[in-house]
């Protein structure tokens, strides 16, 4: 795929929706942290249910650390890897408040360094919480990358490597939003809704998906 036709493609997904956000619901870059290593290999939606509950009676590192991992499973037992999940989430609230002041670090490797927080976790934090043109990629991104020919790649590292290399500056903030929202409603692993894409003239796909009969 050459440079143009990438500028065309994110120049509509910008179109369509000029200030993307993630799904996850949080009201600081703590919440926002929690609620990310919670949704390892669980759905946005999942995790919202589970943080509604949780975020009024604990929404900081103390708070969270006071419940223990006893106290915090009830509130998110319904979330897939909950045991190790609700481990990961007590250590990295003491750790957090030992090391950082209470704090969620802006840098990877302190980032990284916590419990359960690995590359595409930090990517997440570090452009959705403070800003960072940094691109998570997660199966979706995976996908759509793969499949449109945007920044085909064999292991995410790859994809990562080349959707920082090949996105236009100007995009790059919120390629990832618009990448993961595409994956999830459009590009969609089985039957990509290639009938009802935007940028289905740009994408390199081949097996384009016809209309369906039912629609």
């Amino acid at each position: 795929m050459n440079a143009a036709k990438r500028h065309q493609i994110f120049s509509r997904l910008r179109e369509q929706n000029p200030h993307p956000t993630t799904e996850l619901e949080y009201s600081s870059p703590f919440e926002l942290l929690i609620a990310v290593l919670l949704s390892a290999q669980a759905t946005d939606v999942s995790v919202n249910k589970a943080t509604r509950k949780l975020y009024p009676v604990a929404n900081t590192p103390e708070t969270i650390y006071a419940l223990g991992v006893d106290g915090l499973i009830p509130y998110i037992q319904t979330i897939g890897l909950f045991r190790t999940k609700a481990k990961n989430v007590i250590e990295t609230c003491r750790l957090l408040i030992t090391e950082h002041h209470s704090e969620v670090p802006n840098n990877r490797e302190a980032l990284e360094s916590l419990p359960g927080v690995g590359r595409k976790t930090a990517n997440v934090v570090m452009n959705t919480a403070f800003g960072e043109p940094t691109i998570a990629v997660d199966t979706h991104i995976f996908r759509v990358s793969n499949r449109t020919g945007i920044a085909p790649g064999k292991n995410v590292d790859i994809v990562e490597e080349k959707l920082l290399k090949f996105v236009p500056a100007e995009f790059k903030l919120d390629a990832h939003h618009w990448l993961i929202l595409h994956g999830r409603y459009t590009c969609i692993a089985r039957k990509p809704k290639c009938w009802n894409c935007m940028i289905a003239d740009l994408c390199e796909f081949k097996q384009k998906t016809p209309l369906p009969d039912s629609v």
